[in-house]
């Protein structure tokens, strides 16, 4: 493996994260505090508490993994999308490195940063709320796999936009709603029947699901059910990246 073409790629793009921390970091945790303040304080006084645990630390795994799926999604596809909109990226195919290497690179640079922002919202989450974490290593695994995923997915995403209206496309129309729909603020028990049912259609559900459980043990559907998903969708974002380098997909031209 050629370890200084991934480090090289890896360390450009945290570069560039500290160039502009204000946007990268400071601003999605500004975000997720004015929800605890607004969800948190002002509607989750009028709610009971839900599976033993009150609404306002309830609500704390969900406003995670919100960020993590946008802040993942946001920074791998605009990080392969730039070298393509300059035309840097045919420097990066014509490097001796392949594209399990390009890709480690991105993906592990877009992955780290959605990490730091999660574990700093995590931290902020203790001074707005009472926090107790029943499984970490289980809620560090869930923060891990979710970041590399769905990095991995915002990678295909940045490959196959051509121009920037595509690439916020699916992040604003698709995952922020199915993340707002997926139990990030509310138990699908407290659905009625059939809207139970439907919900279980939404892959989010499955992944706060699962992260929630490592908090307060408090689930919608089964961890292992959870895992099973996040592993299923990581295994065809990797055959989806595969596809696009062996038949250069919106890569060559």
């Amino acid at each position: 493996m050629n370890i200084h073409g991934v480090l090289a790629i890896y360390r450009f793009e945290m570069a560039r994260t500290r160039r502009t921390i204000l946007q990268s970091i400071v601003s999605p945790v500004i975000s997720t505090s004015l929800y605890f303040i607004v969800f948190g304080s002002a509607i989750g006084s009028r709610i009971n508490e839900i599976d033993g645990v009150t609404y306002g630390s309830f609500i704390v795994p969900g406003l995670i993994m919100l960020t993590l799926l946008t802040q993942s999604i946001s920074n791998a596809s605009f990080a392969i999308y730039f070298p393509k909109f300059v035309g840097t990226v045919y420097e990066l195919l014509s490097a001796p490195i392949s594209f399990f290497e390009i890709v480690l690179g991105y993906v592990g640079a877009a992955a780290t940063k959605s990490v730091i922002v999660g574990l700093i919202i995590l931290a902020t989450a203790g001074f707005f709320v009472p926090l107790e974490i029943a499984h970490p290593v289980w809620m560090l695994v869930f923060l891990l796999l979710t970041s590399v995923t769905f990095s991995l997915f915002g990678f295909i995403i940045g490959i196959w936009a051509d121009n920037f209206e595509k690439l916020q496309l699916v992040p604003l129309l698709i995952m922020t709603p199915l993340a707002f729909l997926g139990g990030s603020f509310y138990s699908i028990a407290m659905l009625p029947p059939i809207w139970q049912k439907i919900s279980l259609l939404n892959p989010v559900l499955y992944l706060v699901s699962g992260f929630r459980w490592s908090f307060f043990e408090s689930q919608d559907v089964s961890v292992a059910l959870s895992l099973t998903m996040i592993l299923f969708f990581l295994m065809v974002c990797v055959a989806i990246t595969a596809w696009i380098f062996k038949t250069g997909y919106r890569l060559k031209y």
